[in-house]
């Protein structure tokens, strides 16, 4: 079949949907609906903001739809009016019923950031940071009706860098994933591709992250921590406290030292000295590069280390 006369019904919301959206335009498919999450209020002022995936859809004249329910007749209704030939879904955000799944003649394929049957769920690229992976991936799978337990049909590996936050990741997933997409849909369409069920015993899940998840120890070794810190960096951001108020770390950086003193106890800042902020942590040394105290701005630390003294201790 032509790429141009392959009708397909794209679902995704974010950045990383977006990417994949723009890649099938790129290639020349035929994207006849665009369906993504309502627009949503951002920001203290909580402005009503569209999703990427449907300011991008908009550009390129796709027709967008945005249903509150995919459980509704009027979301069937409307997909199945457009008689897709093939259903894809990027980071969509909701499990679609099975008679959605049963419109297209082909099927229904979901890129999903991570190398299945590892981190099925709502939040796999922070997982894969906060559990110090060192590498991840893209998993084009045909959905069914339950989290990600359809079978797999191809994979592309992605490394993590050591530094890496979720949305930089996010981004480089959205390259590879957007590419093995396109590589993978021809031969779909033309039957050369077989599914492989998923290993059960090796799933792994990867539930919504809350804002609790961004509170830690300073008795937490300094990988641990910096993984937290990079994998929340956008939401909910690491959390600590300095004299009880709230503190927000966004930025660390790694690093070992035999001139630091070892001997203090976890959270005790050691240096704060042109720029340098480090603080001690349950096995070494981390040095923060960028917070926001309680009612502040966010700062860098080169900008704000004088305000801070040796021996302050942050935590509880």
């Amino acid at each position: 079949m032509n790429k141009s006369d392959l009708k397909i019904v794209f679902m995704g919301t974010p950045a990383f949907a977006a990417t994949c959206l723009e890649k099938l335009c790129d290639e020349g498919y035929n994207v006849v609906l665009s369906v993504s999450q309502p627009d949503k209020p951002v920001g203290r002022k909580h402005i009503l903001t569209p999703p990427e995936t449907k300011v991008f859809a908009q550009s390129q004249g796709i027709e967008v739809f945005q249903p509150t329910s995919m459980k509704s007749d009027e979301a069937y209704e409307k997909i199945r009016s457009c008689e897709p030939d093939l259903l894809i879904t990027a980071a969509y955000g909701k499990i679609l019923p099975q008679r959605v799944l049963d419109i297209p003649k082909y099927g229904c394929l979901n890129v999903h950031a991570s190398l299945l049957p590892k981190y099925r769920g709502a939040a796999p690229v922070q997982y894969s940071i906060l559990n110090g992976d060192d590498v991840t991936g893209v998993t084009i799978m045909k959905m069914d009706a339950g989290m990600d337990t359809g079978d797999q049909i191809t994979q592309v590996e992605v490394p993590i860098d050591i530094n890496v936050d979720t949305d930089e990741l996010m981004a480089q997933l959205a390259v590879a994933g957007s590419k093995l997409l396109t590589d993978t849909i021809p031969d779909w369409v033309d039957g050369k591709l077989k599914t492989i069920p998923q290993d059960e015993s090796k799933v792994t899940l990867s539930p919504p992250i809350t804002p609790d998840m961004g509170k830690f120890s300073w008795n937490e070794t300094t990988r641990a921590i910096h993984d937290k810190v990079r994998a929340l960096r956008a939401w909910p951001g690491a959390q600590t406290t300095l004299d009880g108020k709230k503190m927000k770390i966004y930025v660390t950086e790694m690093i070992s030292s035999d001139e630091l003193d070892a001997s203090v106890a976890p959270g005790t800042v050691v240096k704060a000295h042109k720029g340098d902020l480090i603080v001690k942590t349950g096995d070494g040394f981390i040095k923060i590069l960028e917070l926001q105290a309680e009612g502040g701005k966010r700062l860098k630390a080169q900008d704000c280390a004088h305000n801070y003294k040796i021996g302050m201790r942050f935590g509880e």
